[in-house]
């Protein structure tokens, strides 16, 4: 019988849910047999909400879209309330929403510094604080999502590349304090083809060469997917991953491996 993944009448919390990565994950997590709650900052009534919840109905699952601004705590609040009245229980929490600020650490302001720490390291702590009585009932596990530059930057990357090192220390920590009951692991993705990065590239005269350039800074020559990032978080939310905690996998095709002299 081939090795297989279930994860029926579970329950996931993803955070950041209608594009990109999140999107991704919501959509094989509702293929592994789990209900989803997912959030976003468009409206219900948005092409992106609608998509998200025909995707995960596309499974037979049950999918509850909240619009919500993570690094607002009222709005937090109410997403894992409106989580806990539809569907009783919370077994996976996968804190993914973030966004990137890249001010260089000269030109940074304060301004920017506070939204960055509380949008991509303040909001992931308080939301696995709500969920954490509703985690501990089930034995859950939650999924930081974190980045490569966590381990290496490039210039002008700051503070972006300061919350997300952090992000590896707030997985240890909840590892420790709220383990065994809660299992708490990172994921650090590298260059994934999302609509966000395409924007990188076409911010160049020539889109296509810079792809390829990019391409070849990866000894796998080729960019990562949103659905491998989804399938790695579904790996670690199961049971075969049990023994797995307090530490961040890095996913980026071997980049931080080589040596980028050229």
């Amino acid at each position: 019988m081939p090795l297989q993944i279930d994860l029926k009448d579970k329950v996931a919390l993803i955070t950041g849910i209608t594009s990109g990565i999140g999107a991704a994950i919501a959509k094989v997590f509702a293929k592994a047999g789990a209900h989803v709650t997912g959030c976003g900052r468009h409206e219900a009534s948005s092409q992106e909400a609608v998509r998200f919840v025909n995707r995960v109905n596309d499974f037979k699952q049950k999918a509850l879209y909240l619009q919500a601004d993570v690094t607002v705590a009222d709005d937090l609040q109410k997403l894992v309330q409106q989580t806990i009245d539809k569907f009783g229980r919370i077994d996976i929490l996968i804190s993914n929403a973030g966004a990137n600020v890249f001010e260089g650490a000269a030109n940074c302001d304060e301004e920017h510094w506070q939204q960055n720490m509380e949008l991509n390291l303040a909001s992931h702590w308080r939301l696995a604080k709500l969920c954490k009585p509703y985690l501990e009932k089930n034995n859950g596990v939650i999924i930081v999502m974190t980045s490569n530059h966590a381990y290496s930057s490039i210039p002008g990357c700051f503070p972006y590349n300061v919350t997300k090192t952090a992000l590896t220390g707030l997985v240890r920590s909840l590892a420790i304090e709220w383990g065994p009951t809660i299992r708490t692991v990172g994921i650090a993705p590298g260059f994934i083809d999302t609509p966000g990065n395409q924007n990188w590239f076409d911010s160049f005269p020539d889109a296509a060469k810079e792809r390829q350039r990019t391409i070849d800074l990866h000894p796998v020559k080729k960019i990562g997917s949103p659905e491998e990032v989804g399938a790695w978080c579904v790996f670690l939310a199961s049971e075969y991953a049990s023994f797995a905690s307090g530490v961040t996998y890095l996913l980026d095709g071997g980049r931080s491996a080589l040596m980028q002299d050229e």
